[in-house]
């Protein structure tokens, strides 16, 4: 940068926007954006279907925890955001279990869901794993959706004549009674 500047070249470049790359690290570092995936939280739970403890620990994405014979690695979590109407908190995990051989087996690498564990099982006859939350924070969006409008019989449509809710209406704009349909036997009559 020393030596552009210093043969004019630098300052052509002082007005050109940022790149997404740039833009994305200057939001990241605190200036109003999603939480960066390294500093977000989350607690999974595991439970021992064998002596039913459960253990909760907290991870960083990128960590791992280690249980008695079964390693646990958050690679991602998530949460959706506030403005939206569906909340699901995933946390993207894998899952190996030392076998009785001294080998380490994976038996599950993929999105678990607290609010629907039965979208992706952990099928493991002693582990389960769930994820509990994910701490994480989001720029200022737009507000909450408004809670679904209730159904009523009122209709939006105006009423017949005597009951509307307009201005009234004069009497010539009153539709009058229609003459009956004619009967069968005047139609059979011509």
């Amino acid at each position: 940068m020393l030596a552009l500047a210093s043969c004019g070249k630098g300052n052509e470049q002082q007005n050109v926007p940022l790149p997404q790359a740039r833009q994305a690290a200057a939001t990241a570092n605190g200036q109003g954006g999603v939480t960066p995936m390294g500093q977000r939280v989350a607690v999974l739970g595991i439970l021992n279907k064998r002596n039913g403890i459960v253990q909760n620990i907290a991870l960083h994405p990128g960590q791992s925890a280690r249980w008695k014979d079964v390693i646990v690695r958050l690679r991602a979590c998530e949460t959706t955001a506030p403005w939206e109407e569906e909340k699901l908190t995933g946390a993207f995990v894998q899952v190996d279990v030392q076998q009785p051989d001294r080998r380490w087996n994976r038996i599950f690498s993929g999105w678990l869901y607290k609010e629907s564990p039965s979208l992706n099982v952990v099928e493991h006859p002693v582990y389960d794993v769930w994820p509990k939350s994910c701490e994480m924070t989001y720029p200022a969006g737009p507000p909450a959706p408004a809670a679904p409008a209730s159904s009523s019989n009122l209709s939006s449509a105006s009423k017949s004549a005597g009951t509307s809710r307009g201005p009234a209406k004069s009497p010539s704009a009153v539709p009058t009674a229609a003459a009956p349909p004619p009967s069968a036997a005047d139609n059979n009559a011509t």
